[in-house]
């Protein structure tokens, strides 16, 4: 795991996993994770390699897939059975053959990890002519974790199953400037999720939101902004979803979120006018 400075052990303390536990939940299990290509998924489909599980690897790279399932196998103490399945899930035709593919597993599904996602900073007034910018991070983001769980719910209904959904903690605070498409997209999933929640577990079905804090994946890498700013390790993100499995948790937040949901309130007028003047200074050197 990278060194973290101060700030970040005291931001994002370790996590200590029961394996006992971890492997009592997953001996003989399925679990399909989303994004599994890199970052969380990636480390998480690393972490879970160790137990008696069978793993469904997904996202767009097949590649990259590949070159995972053949590292992991190549290791020692890896114990699970690895599946790749790439595909595009903003693509509905991708999803539904995704779909077709684990309704055939033999004992059918577990555990859904829905990962995939997308993130983008970019202002209203450079989005004005990027209408998709909004169009395909609301299909990453929110259409196709609900047309992937629809499909996948009455699978995990008969088997008790668990779905973890890895959001973010800005979908629990204001939103803020340059940030529109992204929030607004992993908010309305996660308002969807939060709302099927006691359905789901009516059916037997449990549900974790699990959301993180910067976490440092090749998704942040192109904003320029985050590259000293603190940040969660996926080594730890990935724990932490992982324990979701044993401890069947309704919501993993930092431990500091409660007092960033305060500020985001008491001190909103003077972000808004930060923001506001460092708009009107880009405007001016335009």
């Amino acid at each position: 795991m990278p060194s973290y400075t101060v700030l970040e052990r005291l931001l994002f303390p370790s996590v200590r996993l029961n394996a006992r536990k971890l492997e009592r939940r997953l001996s003989g299990k399925t679990v399909l994770i989303t994004g599994a290509s890199s970052g969380i998924g990636e480390r998480l489909a690393y972490l879970l390699a160790g137990f008696d599980a069978r793993l469904i690897l997904t996202a767009r790279r097949g590649d990259k897939l590949a070159a995972i399932k053949a590292d992991i196998e190549s290791r020692t103490g890896f114990r699970a059975a690895i599946d790749i399945f790439a595909a595009d899930l903003r693509e509905p035709e991708q999803t539904d053959a995704l779909l077709a593919y684990v309704s055939e597993l033999p004992g059918g599904l577990d555990a859904v990890v829905s990962n995939a996602g997308h993130s983008i900073r970019r202002s209203v007034r450079e989005s004005l002519d990027r209408y998709h910018d909004f169009t395909r991070t609301m299909a990453i983001n929110y259409f196709a974790p609900v047309r992937l769980l629809l499909g996948v719910i009455p699978l995990l209904e008969k088997n008790g199953g668990h779905i973890a959904n890895v959001s973010t903690v800005s979908a629990l605070l204001l939103p803020v400037p340059n940030w529109a498409a992204y929030q607004a997209s992993k908010s309305a999933f996660d308002v969807w999720l939060r709302s099927a929640a006691p359905e789901l577990n009516v059916l037997g079905v449990s549900v974790s939101s699990v959301y993180f804090p910067l976490v440092r994946t090749p998704m942040i890498a192109p904003t320029a902004a985050y590259k000293n700013a603190p940040a969660m390790s996926v080594e730890i993100a990935a724990k932490i979803v992982a324990r979701t499995f044993y401890s069947r948790c309704r919501v993993y937040k930092p431990w500091w979120l409660a007092a960033g949901e305060l500020a985001s309130v008491l001190f909103r007028g003077v972000w808004e006018r930060s923001a506001a003047r460092k708009i009107s200074r880009k405007e001016r050197a335009r």
